[in-house]
């Protein structure tokens, strides 16, 4: 089972085709499909802008239109991805070495959560000393001032989860999950559904969840018992456990469109602060915590615009990859780096907005030269996984009193 067939798609009068088809024989090799990376890199970006203090264009994220925010894209796309990582080792290696590829997967993104918080603290740091702000001073460096034991005992534990710092131990969690659910798929096929639906109720009838901060009490800000439903829907079609329905159907088209439009009044500001009503409205309709649980509200509002998207840009996928598409593509696909990257630039420019005062050509200047960060850290990192410094050696570059032992290396 290759990478490039797991991952289903459903185009205008088909139902479960691959997203990259079968290679012929012979002949030119087929354009690889990008939309994965693209929406991936997308919600990357959308992240830096909704995860940046005071940053004005946060209220014009997609998250402000619609119950669903770039988190479900995330975490959806994370689970499609997680199909193509680690699906073909299990079916071709077993479970034990899938199990095995999971997890090393979860060490890693453990670090770098880790490591996340390291360079969160040192720039709380960094901010008090130059700008007086105990902001991020108070949020990641006072805790451990007050109660170390207690504060870095939780920190590796992930007992204590900082502001910012929720979302890498929620996919930790929800990686541990994926051997389960394979294991539960040689049972039976339906018995991933069954799990990941009584997590999800666990969640709603019980209360299921993590302890997030030691002193309080509370849980997890993204309760990963929750959002795992997401993950495992995109692990499921990245799988081709489930078939999704063909693209552009009228009547999907309608219904999908028909949801979107009505969810708009009851989450765009500009309406909202305008008509108390309508805001009341909505707190009945998405009831308790609607974003740590993830209301099913939230998950058909993505579905819902997922398949309006999907089907808006079916006949021109291949084209993503234009002049500015290329460079969205590329975040996505250095997804965890550029997720470390948009958070550290993201407070970075809170900074900024903060000095700023608000003002609208400065917000301007500071967002777009994130962005332009976080894409050119995505291009560096892409730069050394490619390992160029393993190619063939070019003639005459090395110096000629060389040591003989040097030169096969």
């Amino acid at each position: 089972m290759e990478a490039g067939s797991i991952v289903k798609d459903a185009q205008p009068g088909s139902r479960g085709q691959p997203m990259t088809a079968p290679q012929p024989a012979s002949g030119p090799k087929p354009p690889r499909d990008q939309r994965l990376d693209a929406f991936r890199g997308l919600g990357m970006l959308i992240i830096f802008i909704a995860h940046a203090p005071g940053n004005p264009w946060n209220n014009w994220i997609p998250a402000r239109f619609g119950f669903s925010s770039a988190t479900e894209l995330f975490v959806f796309c994370s689970g499609l991805a997680s199909a193509m990582a680690f699906g073909s080792t299990f079916a071709k290696r077993g479970w034990l070495l899938g199990t095995a590829r999971t997890l090393y997967r979860a060490w890693q993104v453990y670090w770098a959560h880790l490591g996340l918080f390291i360079a969160l603290a040192a720039l709380a740091i960094v901010v008090r000393d130059l700008s007086g702000s105990m902001a991020y001073y108070d949020e990641h460096i006072a805790p451990i001032a007050a109660d170390p034991a207690t504060a870095l005992l939780g920190l590796v534990t992930l007992h204590w989860l900082p502001g910012y710092l929720d979302i890498l131990p929620m996919y930790l969690v929800i990686l541990g999950l994926i051997p389960v659910m394979m294991l539960a798929r040689q049972q039976h096929p339906a018995l991933p559904f069954v799990l990941a639906g009584a997590l999800y109720l666990a969640v709603w009838l019980f209360g299921l969840t993590l302890i997030g901060n030691p002193w309080t009490g509370f849980g997890w800000f993204f309760n990963p018992f929750a959002w795992q439903l997401i993950f495992f829907a995109g692990f499921a079609i990245g799988m081709g456990w489930i078939a999704v329905p063909a693209l552009c159907q009228r009547g999907l088209l309608i219904a999908s469109a028909s949801f979107v439009i009505l969810s708009l009044p009851l989450s765009f500001w500009g309406v909202l602060n305008h008509v108390p009503a309508l805001a009341s409205f909505r707190d009945l309709v998405l009831f308790g915590q609607e974003k740590t649980d993830l209301h099913v509200l939230r998950i058909v509002h993505f579905a819902a615009t997922a398949y309006l998207v999907l089907s808006a840009v079916a006949h021109w996928r291949i084209r993503l990859d234009g002049v500015i598409g290329r460079h969205v593509i590329k975040v996505g696909q250095q997804s965890l780096a550029s997720f470390l990257l948009s958070l550290v630039v993201a407070r970075i420019a809170g900074v900024g907005f903060e000095m700023s005062g608000g003002d609208a050509l400065a917000a301007a200047v500071i967002n777009l030269a994130g962005l332009a960060l976080v894409v050119a850290g995505a291009h560096l990192v892409g730069w050394f996984k490619s390992a160029p410094w393993s190619g063939p050696r070019r003639t005459g570059s090395l110096p000629a009193n060389l040591p003989p032992n040097l030169t096969h290396q």
